[in-house]
């Protein structure tokens, strides 16, 4: 605990002396941070090698992470003056339910590899920051503990089970403790190469069996997953390589839960998601952690849009570190727009408190680029409030 501490000491001491982070004499706290960036280097000083490599790394040369963020910087924002707006209204509708802000907590797995008290101090964060929280398949903790700790039942992402009785059993088990919507991840049926985050593994001079059930590198992936709480009673297998879109029929008539397709990068799936009944996509490419692809997801967000953003709701992840990244998402059409990497620094740093502190910094980010741009509420965005390139958008279909 005191290693940790030091670390944490000597991370915000350096952020101090670039101008970056307003530091006192005490132990640095999750409020002063004054950016989500803040969060990246503490988490890795407090993070042993595998386990920053498994979240930070993507696949082949690492390129699709770095152009989801290249691609919030396509995109400028139209200031307007004089408008008027003291305090803009961050609030919309996801499915009928209301939401205080376009904002949620995505996917991320085994989050207690990150802090001890994982999926449980994200449900509690986004339990007071009133957000939703997508738990993950590949949870450290059930999600009936998490639907507690949350206040509510949160989103399941899954891994479709290789075979229709796993699928339904999971299913289940899932409509039982009350979720409302079913993400399924469309995007990991094929192998990855994740090189960067095998290397940093094998840098980490820990024993992981004193930890880990399998090894990390050599134990199979099934063997791994019978350990996951949400694995209980199936074989561990998942993303059968035969899945197509006529899954998605046979998935939606199983649940009465809302369906989404996440992983959609092209219109033309984004129009076959429609047809085969999913209730909405979202535009991800696994934090360019599925294939290397080159292509960010803001990027892709308005073809995706433009195919079915009037028919259902478009959502999106994939390299969100700023409220301005998210204002961009929104007047190009999405929903709302899912963080990852962020809000794991803050738990990895903070636990709870952090994770708390990276959904205010967002918020407030978001409010004051509303503000600038003059837009009052999430009812008024449009493409009129960005160019790309400096060249205006079209409008939305």
């Amino acid at each position: 605990m005191n290693r940790l501490l030091l670390n944490r000491r000597n991370v915000f001491r350096l952020l101090a002396s670039r101008a970056l982070v307003a530091q006192s004499q005490d132990a640095p706290s999750a409020t002063d941070a004054l950016s989500v960036m803040d969060f990246e280097p503490l988490a890795r000083g407090a993070l042993p090698p595998a386990h920053w490599g498994y979240m930070a790394s993507g696949v082949d040369d690492d390129l699709t992470v770095r152009k989801n963020r290249e691609a919030m910087s396509h995109y400028e924002l139209r200031a307007r003056r004089l408008v008027g707006i003291a305090k803009p209204s961050l609030a919309t509708e996801v499915f009928g339910a209301p939401w205080e802000a376009p904002i949620y907590v995505s996917a991320v797995g085994g989050q207690r590899t990150f802090h001890p008290e994982g999926e449980l101090a994200t449900a509690r964060a986004a339990n007071t920051r009133k957000t939703t929280q997508m738990l993950a398949m590949g949870t450290s903790t059930a999600v009936e503990d998490v639907g507690k700790a949350l206040g509510r039942p949160p989103w399941f992402q899954m891994y479709l089970p290789v075979t229709w009785a796993e699928t339904e059993k999971l299913v289940r088990r899932v409509e039982a403790a009350g979720c409302p919507v079913l993400v399924w991840t469309i995007d990991r049926v094929n192998a990855r190469n994740t090189e960067t985050a095998t290397r940093l593994a094998r840098t980490d001079a820990r024993n992981c069996l004193a930890c880990h059930a399998t090894h990390p590198i050599t134990g199979s992936s099934a063997q791994r997953r019978r350990t996951q709480p949400m694995f209980a009673g199936l074989s561990g297998e998942v993303n059968p390589a035969e899945a197509n879109w006529s899954y998605v029929e046979r998935l939606k008539k199983m649940t009465g839960m809302k369906l989404l397709l996440k992983g959609i990068d092209t219109a033309e799936d984004a129009v076959l998601a429609r047809e085969h009944g999913a209730d909405g996509v979202v535009v991800s490419n696994h934090g360019g952690r599925s294939m290397e692809t080159g292509r960010g997801t803001l990027d892709i967000l308005p073809e995706v849009v433009d195919a079915v953003g009037a028919r259902m709701p478009v959502f999106v992840d994939g390299g969100f570190r700023r409220g301005t990244d998210i204002f961009k998402a929104l007047a190009l059409g999405a929903r709302a727009v899912g963080i990852g990497r962020p809000y794991i620094w803050g738990l990895a740093s903070f636990g709870q408190q952090g994770v708390e502190r990276v959904l205010d910094i967002l918020r407030a980010e978001l409010s004051l680029a509303m503000i600038g741009c003059g837009v009052e509420s999430t009812r008024q965005f449009t493409r009129g409030s960005v160019l790309r390139h400096g060249n205006k958008l079209g409008p939305q279909p």
